[in-house]
């Protein structure tokens, strides 16, 4: 089957610092999504585990919600543990999304036509990684107007964390731009732990079935942690 002409990419210039030829090479943004991605996915398991507080009623998740903003003293100042972890956050999704885009714009340098027949050989996941991407950009923004910011909310009282989720999910607004981020979120993990593992070279023939076990586990319970929240403000299991 005869394909389409492809045009040459242009070569990109050599950066000459070993960390220019690092970043610059496709090994190497590919090693830095993998790790900025297990960062992201370690503080995604932990923020589950916090939100599950809910369950123990408004005094324990608004006392949770104190000592957040109270880690580390007093060897810190208050608020300083909390502003150390969203700066590392905040790093991790910066490196996490710039490598993506320049993945992709040099995959697309590589391939500006495409095959004259494509089968799609990849999963529902792989093919929706990048979209998933954005969806989760836009869906952090919003995040953090309706929780931290409280701009959003129209009901948020500050300082009371467990009011604020209640009448966050109160709504269906809340809870549709929530459970779609959520399953996005549960796609990207599935396919994304398992990528990095292979690009930090814990991938094996051996390995790949127990890699991918994992990866699916991980996405279902992550998943599942999360939706369970608005799932019981909708059901009225909290209140």
């Amino acid at each position: 089957m005869a394909l389409a002409t492809r045009t040459a990419p242009r070569p990109s210039p050599t950066p000459r610092t070993p960390v220019g030829r690092f970043w610059g090479s496709t090994l190497g943004m590919k090693a830095v999504m993998a790790v900025s991605g297990l960062i992201m996915l370690g503080y995604l398991v932990v923020h589950m585990l916090g939100n599950l507080k809910i369950f123990f009623g408004p005094d324990e998740f608004n006392a949770y919600g104190r000592w957040l903003r109270h880690m580390g003293e007093p060897f810190l100042h208050s608020h300083w543990g909390l502003w150390g972890a969203r700066i590392v956050l905040l790093a991790a999704v910066l490196a996490h999304a710039v490598s993506a885009y320049r993945l992709s714009r040099r995959d697309l340098r590589a391939r500006p036509v495409g095959y004259a027949h494509r089968r799609r050989r990849a999963s529902y996941a792989t093919r929706t990684m990048r979209w998933g991407g954005v969806i989760l950009g836009l869906f952090i923004v919003w995040h953090l107007l309706d929780l931290t910011t409280l701009t959003v909310n129209e009901n948020a009282q500050e300082g009371r964390p467990y009011e604020n989720v209640v009448a966050t999910f109160s709504t269906w607004y809340g809870n549709t731009v929530y459970l779609t981020a959520m399953l996005a979120l549960g796609l990207h993990i599935r396919h994304g732990f398992w990528s990095a593992a292979q690009t930090l070279g814990a991938g094996t023939v051996r390995r790949d079935r127990t890699l991918k076990a994992l990866a699916n586990l991980l996405a279902l319970v992550i998943t599942a942690g999360f939706v369970s929240v608005p799932l019981a403000v909708m059901t009225g299991l909290v209140n």
